[in-house]
């Protein structure tokens, strides 16, 4: 559903009636901002595309009428991506964000033709001189999960709600099984692929084939509470993903880890307003409070609290990184050497599983 403001709709119109293809309109330099935003789900998904709308509604609030700002939820990756982001540079957008992976091919064709407007591609890896990439470091926020995981276990079994084969749920994956494994050497992770971000009912029915095979803990790389329901109704234990989903479960949910993005959104409007933005690869996480843990159950073991909190603060300090060697691949080769911490540019090309898990990537 596109939410189209006044400066939208004035501002295509006069580009069509001057026959303007390319380009950006001219505004006055008391005008304010004009930021949009590009989401892959509905922005009541409770999820991905929640928390970054709650991040556009947070800056909005931070900057008053200073910005104007405009989002378009449910937009699929692909053609579709490419003429909304089209439509909103050509509305007279200075700044657009655009916020899942299969929107970066169509971020950078667009941003080729708009060359004075700004575009932020989030969990991507292609920049260009007005295209800047960010990203969460979200298997940190895995990585305490699968000690959760790992502890809470009675069927040494722990399922996994997947979306797409991309290095961002893949790498996540890997650091759920590692960090399960520090805890319990005879875990097991299962993985179900469901070929979507937002789908309730694809995740409902994985979150039941998952348990129907034994795992009696339900982590997720997808974005409704649906998983965690289902596991509320069977009794065994799940995570939250990307939001704080702790409303949905009263028993199953044993924490959330939330995504908060609006400090980054505040920090790079600033930037474009004092005229210091910069195309560049950001990666935040717990240390820059853009992750973080959110409503611990209090049904949790002491144990387990402590367990994930102690995780939390190493991450958090940098005392524990979680892709530190020596790590091997479930094929038995060594693809991180002892004592070497992942790179970014490194993290952003994992496309292999790692020893233990007994499963292969879908191409």
């Amino acid at each position: 559903m596109l939410k189209q403001k006044p400066w939208q709709s004035l501002l295509a119109a006069t580009s069509l009636a001057l026959g303007l293809g390319i380009g950006q309109a001219a505004v006055a330099d008391d005008d304010p901002l004009k930021v949009g935003f590009v989401y892959v789900g509905p922005v009541g998904d409770y999820g991905w595309s929640y928390e970054h709308d709650r991040g556009r509604i947070e800056a909005k609030e931070f900057y008053g009428d200073k910005i104007e700002t405009t989002y378009v939820e449910n937009v699929p990756e692909g053609a579709d991506a490419e003429r909304v982001i089209r439509q909103m540079a050509k509305g007279g957008a200075d700044l657009i964000f655009t916020t899942s992976f299969g929107f970066m091919n169509p971020t950078l064709k667009v941003a080729k033709r708009f060359p004075n407007v700004k575009f932020e591609h989030a969990t991507g890896y292609k920049r260009s001189e007005n295209v800047s990439t960010y990203l969460l470091r979200t298997y940190e926020g895995r990585y305490v999960s699968g000690i959760a995981a790992g502890l809470e276990t009675k069927t040494n079994t722990i399922g996994y709600i997947a979306s797409f084969p991309i290095p961002e749920v893949i790498r996540d994956i890997n650091a759920v099984y590692m960090a399960a494994k520090t805890v319990n050497p005879d875990v097991k992770i299962k993985i179900m692929w469901v070929s979507t971000w937002y789908d309730p009912v694809k995740e409902t029915e994985a979150a039941n084939a998952l348990m129907a095979q034994g795992a009696d803990v339900i982590l997720q790389h997808t974005d409704s509470p649906a998983p965690l329901q289902a596991a509320e109704k069977k009794g065994v234990k799940a995570i939250g993903q990307a939001s704080d989903m702790s409303q949905f479960s009263k028993n199953a949910h044993m924490f959330s880890i939330q995504d908060k993005w609006s400090s980054y959104y505040i920090d790079r409007i600033q930037k474009v307003m004092d005229d210091t933005w910069v195309s560049e690869d950001y990666w935040g996480g717990f240390a820059e409070d853009l992750l973080v843990v959110a409503s611990v159950n209090d049904n949790l073991p002491a144990k387990t609290k402590d367990a994930v909190m102690t995780a939390y603060n190493d991450i958090k300090s940098g005392k524990l990184k979680p892709f530190t060697g020596p790590i091997y691949d479930n094929q038995g080769n060594l693809v991180v050497k002892e004592g070497h911490s992942l790179t970014d540019q490194e993290l952003s090309g994992v496309n292999w599983y790692v020893k233990g898990i007994d499963a292969t990537i879908p191409k």
